[in-house]
């Protein structure tokens, strides 16, 4: 599914991935100053202040978005709900690992809400301190919905698998736009600022902490499957420096989804270190935006609640901005859009708005191998293959090859299976609660679990190996209630225009996955990113200038 292998010449070398990676280091450390000075305390929007252009979240299409318009001169203004994550805690890390997770894991709860709840059947998450945290686990009525919380958004709590969709398949979810200019400009720009590599081969062959994915990944192929590389933008060459212990260890650490330390290219790293380097970036975190309604001065006003690190409120802001561009995600964005257009502020939105939200396909499935088929007490926690069954037409199954670290030998194979669900929901206003919520039910991922069964029946009856039916619930095969993946709400050319823009609403923008309609193929952030450089680009040309 991956949309097209690495060629020769850029399956990097160890000299210059070596070279590659002191590079990135340097200019990390570089703009992660600069950001870290957008975000101060006198750069905090103040109640009443008027802002040229203001961009609600700081993820993948927000960081874009603040990208170019500080590049073409405009000063912007970022609302981020969670933390800017640049202070260490008391063990001297900013990122709590997935071992031992305190209440920096988790956004404003009193427990872990982990993937993978259970050992043995028995329920693992752990007690922790309500705590503004940088992973989110939303529930709705049949789902939970992972998120980053944080200067950086979803960049700080993912895999970092850096995918680009299927071409034919990427013509059939957007239909709307180019492909071409997307595989020949945007992709590209979105990969070069990402800062994405590719891992090498002949190192991967040999590395302790692929054992996992090796293991899968003869598994697969003795079954019939074919598997495929996948880029990241966790920095490789960092990696092996960890396997050889000469640098403090990250993706070999059990960090991923509460945030890696060192190796990883977030968002505050490339995208908005590089805006505020340009002096027009202003970063206002804790922040939590509850309306956007037009201004009797023109432009819209935002209301807004600073929060701290409990959640409390601190104070109440109301900003004017000439242009607000909504990149808080596919729930974030749906909701607040879905919220504003109930209540009148926002009435003349298209009734699209809320609609065509999906899961990605994504669900959740482990195997338990023979004594003598190890997976390695070491395991990267970036994932860096995957299973490729995309061209079956009773079911297409992209599943990337997870890890589990542990840190001890556990004898399991994981795996995220990304599938063609077809299944859709949409947010709806509850008049009695104030609240937003998704119609969401677990039944509705039936689709992805019958592709992935499909695949891992299949691997099982090879090799002679079962389930494990202990990991998300006692007797529970398969993780169908939950997406780290969410997509959709507000989708390109329905409740927007071409571009993002809200149709009777001039100077309101989507710059997020809600514009994908619930399912890409892959993991998304790549494709989000890409497009939000092509339809900023076509704002800033048309809208702008």
């Amino acid at each position: 599914m991956y949309h097209h292998p690495a060629p020769r010449s850029r399956v990097i070398s160890r000299r210059a991935l070596l070279q590659g990676g002191v590079a990135a280091a340097v200019l990390g450390a570089a703009g992660g100053g600069s950001l870290a000075r957008a975000a101060a305390a006198g750069a905090t929007l103040a109640d009443g202040d008027h802002v040229s252009a203001l961009v609600i979240g700081s993820g993948y299409g927000g960081a874009v978005t603040a990208l170019r318009l500080t590049q073409a001169g405009i000063a912007t203004s970022v609302v981020e709900m969670g933390m800017a994550w640049n202070t260490p805690g008391p063990d001297g890390k900013i990122f709590c690992n997935m071992l031992r997770p305190d209440q920096r894991s988790y956004w404003l709860r009193t427990s872990t809400d982990q993937p993978l709840g259970y050992f043995l059947g028995i329920p693992a998450n752990k007690p922790i301190g309500r705590y503004t945290g940088v992973l989110d686990s939303e529930r709705f009525s049949g789902i939970r919905v992972y998120q980053g919380r944080g200067v950086g958004g979803g960049s700080l709590v993912n895999g970092g698998m850096a995918v680009q969709p299927l071409r034919s398949y990427f013509e059939e979810v957007l239909p709307s736009v180019d492909p071409r200019a997307m595989y020949d400009t945007y992709f590209p720009r979105a990969n070069a600022a990402l800062g994405v590599n590719h891992i090498d081969p002949a190192w991967f062959e040999a590395a302790e902490c692929y054992r996992y994915a090796r293991l899968s990944r003869n598994q697969a192929h003795a079954s019939g499957y074919r598997t495929t590389f996948v880029p990241n933008v966790y920095d490789f060459t960092y990696m092996a420096r960890e396997q050889a212990n000469t640098v403090p260890r990250s993706a070999l650490a059990s960090e991923v989804i509460y945030g890696n330390n060192y190796g990883k290219r977030t968002l505050d790293k490339t995208y908005l270190a590089a805006a505020a380097a340009t002096g027009r970036l202003s970063v206002t975190a804790q922040h939590v935006v509850t309306a956007v309604t037009p201004a009797p001065a023109g432009g819209y006003a935002v209301t807004m609640t600073q929060i701290g690190t409990g959640g409390e409120p601190v104070a109440g802001k109301t900003v004017r901005a000439d242009r607000v561009f909504f990149a808080a995600g596919s729930i974030g964005t749906s909701k607040l859009l879905v919220a504003m257009k109930a209540a009148g502020a926002l009435s003349g939105l298209p009734d699209a708005v809320g609609q065509g939200w999906g899961n990605n396909g994504n669900v959740m499935v482990a195997r338990a191998n023979h004594v003598w088929d190890t997976t390695g007490a070491l395991q990267a926690g970036m994932p860096a293959m995957g299973i490729d069954n995309w061209s079956d037409a009773r079911g297409p199954v992209f599943a990337e090859i997870a890890p589990f670290p542990t840190g001890v030998e556990l004898w399991v194979s994981l795996y995220l299976a990304i599938t063609r669900n077809p299944e859709r929901a949409r947010f709806v206003f509850d008049s009695g609660t104030g609240t937003v919520g998704l119609t969401w039910r677990t039944a509705q991922n039936q689709p992805a679990v019958d592709a992935a069964k499909r695949v891992f029946d299949a691997i099982n009856a090879e090799q002679f190996t079962v389930y494990r039916r202990d990991l998300f619930g006692p007797g529970k095969i398969w993780g169908d209630d939950f997406t780290y993946h969410p997509l959709g709400g507000c989708i390109l050319n329905q409740a927007t225009d071409n571009y993002g823009r809200l149709p009777g609403f001039p100077g309101l923008y989507v710059m997020d996955g809600s514009l994908i309609p619930g399912n890409i193929g892959v993991n998304p952030f790549v494709t989000i990113t890409a497009l939000a450089e092509r339809n900023i680009e076509k704002i800033i040309t048309t809208d702008l200038s």
